[in-house]
């Protein structure tokens, strides 16, 4: 690894782990954390963790102006989001279908630690399959509307996924993503999601739950190692937040016993293994030694895991701006096969990667949202 990039990860996991080291570091290094924290989608954290300790004062004046920016952004994407689970409730009642809130926005309604300083892209729920068409044609009467989708991805999603295509927003934008398992239908991991619906905890509004803590942490792990996009690769925010629920629900005496029995119970005893390695290589995450002993069985074999302890690292930190290298490019593709991989059998994912492929060469782009626009300002 070169020096450069060297630099740019230390400086970034310095700014997570010690924060009250900032105010150390001189105007150069505050350039670069501030343009590696952005790509990484983490200056809203630091600014948090600034603020917290009343740190802003202490910072170069240009950067505490980026931080504070970043704020905005949030602060503005949190009460947009805010606001949408308000008008789904809205939107569905009468309904007696549980809404189980997923990732960000369960932890924003759960006043949970991730929360902290993170930007919010849309709402995703999870509702048993049964009430999916249901709630579906709810919403569309209610001023979403089905995004427009390439015919082969609309079945994609409705026939092999874990979700359907997003709802979105005529008049605000946001996008709903409706979900009735956490993995694909094809994946190699089991997706029952009845053990999740029937462990869910409600929030003050007894309409919305969130996963438990055990299952909330197992969901953010098998989203990171599955969820791969082999144009960011994985996202350190995502581990990060791992970090914060296992630092936030270890506080409850049973809390490691039950997550170690539920991610066999689940059949995620592998994400989990990960989760935990490369979370206390990243954040110095405090893990009982007798929860890793019990997970050990869980590593694959010797070689896999010394390639994975590669590729993880290269996949989950960015780049230095000015230096991207080709081997991270081919980590994250990697990882985004490997992601693919577990979650169709092999015909199926030649024929899914061929059609991506395939519109990629013909200039076929992404669809970007206003939700993503704000993720960029970031």
């Amino acid at each position: 690894m070169d020096s450069a990039t060297r630099r740019a990860w230390q400086l970034l996991l310095d700014a997570i782990n010690q924060p009250a080291d900032l105010v150390r570091l001189s105007v150069a290094d505050w350039e670069l954390l501030v343009r590696v924290g952005r790509r990484a989608r983490l200056l809203g954290r630091i600014e948090a963790d600034l603020a917290q300790r009343g740190l802003l004062h202490a910072i170069p004046t240009g950067a505490a102006q980026h931080l504070q920016a970043a704020r905005q952004v949030i602060t503005h994407r949190q009460t947009l989001i805010t606001w949408e689970v308000n008008r789904i409730l809205w939107a569905l009642a009468g309904s007696a279908t549980p809404l189980i809130l997923l990732k960000g926005s369960g932890y924003l309604l759960a006043r949970l630690p991730p929360a902290r300083g993170r930007v919010f892209a849309d709402v995703d729920l999870l509702v048993p399959e049964e009430k999916i068409g249901e709630i579906e044609e709810q919403l569309v009467g209610h001023g979403w509307f089905k995004t427009e989708i390439d015919p082969y991805d609309d079945r994609y999603y409705r026939v092999w996924m874990h979700e359907i295509p997003p709802l979105r927003h005529s008049e605000r934008g946001t996008e709903i993503d409706l979900h009735h398992r956490l993995l694909p239908r094809t994946s190699r991991l089991p997706s029952s999601p009845e053990p999740l619906l029937a462990a869910a905890q409600p929030l003050a509004d007894p309409r919305l739950h969130v996963l438990a803590p055990p299952d909330m942490v197992l969901h953010a792990l098998v989203h990171l190692f599955l969820e791969g996009d082999p144009d960011e690769g994985l996202r350190l925010r995502d581990l990060l937040d791992v970090h914060d629920l296992l630092c936030h629900f270890a506080q409850q005496t049973e809390f490691w016993a039950d997550l170690v029995a539920r991610a066999g119970a689940l059949g995620f005893r592998r994400p989990l293994f990960y989760g935990l390695r490369y979370a206390q290589r990243l954040f110095a995450t405090p893990v009982p030694t007798s929860v890793v002993q019990q997970l050990a069985p869980a590593a694959p074999p010797r070689p896999l895991l010394a390639l994975m302890d590669r590729l993880i690292p290269l996949a989950l930190l960015p780049e230095h701006p000015d230096r991207p290298r080709g081997r991270a490019t081919l980590a994250r593709w990697l990882i985004y096969i490997r992601a693919h991989w577990l979650r169709m059998p092999p015909g199926l994912l030649t024929r899914h990667l061929s059609h991506k492929a395939w519109l990629r060469l013909r200039g076929v782009r992404k669809r970007v949202d206003l939700a993503q626009l704000d993720l960029r300002q970031q």
